[in-house]
Formats: C-alpha cells, sequence, structure tokens
C-alpha cells in the first residue's frame, strides 16, 4: 500500500511526531543504562555513576532499582560487557532485592550464576554474631535464596574490598570476564568510615580490570559539600534527584501549598552530567514520576512555569545590572569617543610637546599670511629627528647595488 495514502489519514504527522517523541523520552532515560552496560574500554578506568538526593527528594532509591534492574535485564540478555552483578546492601535487606527482581518478571531461582549479595545490612557492626556466640540469640540472619555473603564490620574496609572482589571473582568463574558493583547507599559507609577511605575504595574497584562498572547512591544532605564533591570527582556521570519547587531555608509551606508539596513527593527534577573522554561535559534534563513501585521519566515540562527556571545555568554571578549600574554604565567615557566639550583635540606627534608645536605654528601664521583660499585648507606640518636625515627624493637607495 502507498504511504501517501497514510499521510491524508488525519492525524498522521502527529502520531508520527509522537512516536519519535516518545523514542527521544526513552533514548534519554536509558543513556545512563547503555554507559553502564557498555562498560569500561580496554586501558581504562570502569564507568561510575553516582545517584544524589536529599529529604526533599527521596527517589534516589527509586533511580537506583530502576538501574539495577535494566542492568540486570541487559545482562540476561547478552547486551552487557559484565556478565554479572556484585550488589553490596546497605540500606535495604537481600529479601527486599529478592522481591524487587521478581515483580520485575526475573527468574531469582537462577540468580546464582549473575548474581552476589554483600549483606552490609543485617550486622554492620558484627553485634548480632557476638550474641549468637554467647548463645544468647540463636540464628538472627534472615534466609534468602539469594548467594550472599555477610559483612560484621563496615570499619574495614579493605575487607569488604576483598569480599567484593572475590564475590566478582565466583560470578566470571576465574576468567577474563568483567562484573559490575552496586552499592545502594555510600551514606551508611560514611557512617563508620572517613571519606579519605571511601574514596579510596571506590577508585580502586574503578581501576579493577574485571570491574566492568559501578554505581552507588548517595544523600546529599547528610554530609558537607565536600564529600558529594569527592565522589563527583570519581564518577563519568552523576545524576541529581532534585524538587520540582526550590524552597528557600525556613519557609513554611501554607495550606495554599499543600497541593505543590504532594506533587513533591510524587514527581521531581532529574540532572544528569556526563563527563565524555575528551573533557567535555553533557548536561541532561528530564522529570520524573513516582508510579507504585516504579519511576517514569519524561521530558521536562515548562507549561506551569516552575522548571523553566531550572534550567537556567547556576553561576556564582548575576547576569542583570541595576538601575545604578546601568546608569554608571552610561556615563562611562569610552576611548573611541572624542569628549572635546568645544575645543580642538590636540594629537601628540612622539616628537616635540605641545607647546612647542602651538609656538610654531603661530610663528608660522605670523611670517605667511593667509589668503581666503587657505582659510578652509589644512596643512601637515613634519618635524625631523635631526638634520642629517636625508629627505624623500623618487630615487631607489638600492639603486647601486648589483644583484
Amino acid at each position: 500500500m502507498n504511504i501517501s495514502y497514510f499521510r491524508q489519514t488525519p492525524g498522521f504527522f502527529a502520531a508520527i511526531f509522537s512516536l519519535s517523541q516518545n523514542w527521544q523520552y526513552s533514548t534519554m532515560a536509558e543513556t545512563i543504562s547503555r554507559a553502564l552496560r557498555d562498560g569500561a574500554f580496554e586501558g581504562e578506568h570502569a564507568p561510575a555513576l553516582t545517584i544524589k538526593d536529599t529529604i526533599n527528594t527521596p527517589f534516589g532509591s527509586f533511580v537506583f532499582n530502576h538501574i539495577l534492574t535494566q542492568l540486570t535485564s541487559n545482562i540476561l540478555a547478552g547486551k552487557s560487557q559484565a556478565r554479572g552483578v556484585v550488589l553490596v546492601a546497605l540500606s535495604r535487606p537481600p529479601s527486599f532485592y529478592v522481591e524487587l527482581l521478581k515483580s520485575k518478571g526475573f527468574d531469582v531461582t537462577s540468580s546464582s550464576k549473575w548474581l552476589r549479595v554483600l549483606d552490609c545490612y543485617s550486622d554492620p557492626l558484627g553485634w548480632k554474631s557476638k550474641l549468637m556466640e554467647r548463645g544468647t540469640v540463636r540464628n538472627p540472619y534472615e534466609e534468602t535464596i539469594l548467594k550472599t555473603s555477610l559483612c560484621k564490620n563496615l570499619k574495614e574496609l579493605d575487607k569488604a574490598l576483598s569480599s567484593i572482589i572475590e564475590l566478582g571473582k565466583e560470578i566470571v568463574e576465574e576468567g577474563n570476564g568483567r562484573f559490575a558493583v552496586a552499592i545502594d547507599s555510600v551514606s551508611e559507609i560514611l557512617r563508620h568510615s572517613s571519606p579519605p577511605s571511601v574514596a579510596r575504595i571506590l577508585s580502586h574497584l574503578r581501576s579493577h580490570d574485571q570491574v566492568s562498572c559501578i554505581f552507588c547512591l548517595l544523600h546529599v544532605d547528610l554530609h558537607e559539600a565536600k564529600v558529594a564533591a569527592t565522589l563527583e570527582y570519581l564518577s563519568t556521570m552523576h545524576a541529581d534527584v532534585e524538587p520540582i519547587v526550590q524552597r528557600t531555608n525556613g519557609q513554611r509551606n501554607t495550606s495554599e501549598d499543600l497541593p505543590m508539596v504532594e506533587q513533591c513527593f510524587k514527581r521531581g527534577k532529574f540532572h544528569v552530567r556526563f563527563k565524555r573522554r575528551n573533557g567535555r561535559v553533557k548536561v541532561m534534563r528530564e522529570e520524573l514520576y513516582v508510579e507504585g513501585s516504579g519511576i517514569k521519566f519524561t521530558e521536562v515540562s515548562s507549561a506551569d512555569g516552575l522548571t523553566a527556571q531550572g534550567l537556567v545555568p547556576k553561576v556564582q554571578f548575576n547576569l542583570e545590572l541595576s538601575e545604578k549600574e546601568k546608569l554608571d554604565r552610561a556615563k562611562v567615557v569610552l576611548p573611541f569617543e572624542h569628549q572635546g566639550t568645544g575645543k580642538p583635540i590636540q594629537i601628540y606627534d612622539g616628537r616635540k610637546s605641545l607647546n612647542e608645536s602651538e609656538t610654531e605654528e603661530k610663528q608660522a601664521s605670523v611670517d605667511k599670511p593667509q589668503t581666503p583660499e587657505d582659510s578652509g585648507r589644512g596643512e601637515i606640518i613634519y618635524f625631523r629627528d635631526s638634520d642629517d636625515e636625508m629627505p624623500d627624493s623618487d630615487e631607489d637607495p638600492d639603486d647601486d647595488l648589483d644583484i
């Protein structure tokens, strides 16, 4: 059938535009997943993603779960460089991720082939294991079908690093394959360890020759600004989840603001920065919506005027001038504007002072009577540097050279 038939159909171009827009949205939303899927280039460090959120927009865990499921789907489809994932569970128990994977349609019974969990949630400081040794409790750890390894002391990060590497090698079976590392809360690690030690562990993971990619979650409002800056420096991508409406410190919500406050806990702004290999930075902006236990990404909508302000670059100086600054700028005399106030402009010729030039001009005017024809004419007065200077002539000074 000829395509001209469809072109005559009402809504043909609207449908094409809608399909192209939806394709663009999905491409923008899944750019991070593709970067993690492609993994590390030969001789380079593994790509790293840092997801940042605050208490005003607690959607970081939703973004983390979305990326985890997308990467898992690529691994099972054989599209990812990584052959499996080492999940470091700090803020959620392993049973939570069992239910998450089941809800997304994954076969958890075969997860031993592509998933390992380092359980740092059940007993992060080893208190339960000490109680079990004393006989106070029997078995405080919950059973799960996932293949897990228990971390009993988060303060010993070197042992945690060794456990992550060992679990990853179990996935690749001592081969040359790579594995991904997912950390669901770096903030929990920072409660027990210093920022330099955490940065050192993340740097070692990125430089490991069997790590394909790393992504982690950070609650920014729990730490100093330098902690977030350190993780951004170590990351090739960092995503910020921000509220739709920015409020100043100390501003209280009124009854009129309740609908907007409710919207802030259902949707937010998603800003992603990509550091490219050539040194350039690519910025992407989207809106995210929480739908049940999942999340949805859409194009930034400026119809309500709330997100338009977020598109203005954040700079440390004011881009606009006040009225006083405009008046002061108008009073500035620029070099090319000759403000002689009615007096003739005198230009210094570089050889004699202006006073001597004026005296000689007056003397010349006295010696030579002016005619009516000369009154409107100008003249150029040339002063020699010395008497040795030869006058100008039409003769070629190099005429005697035999070339």
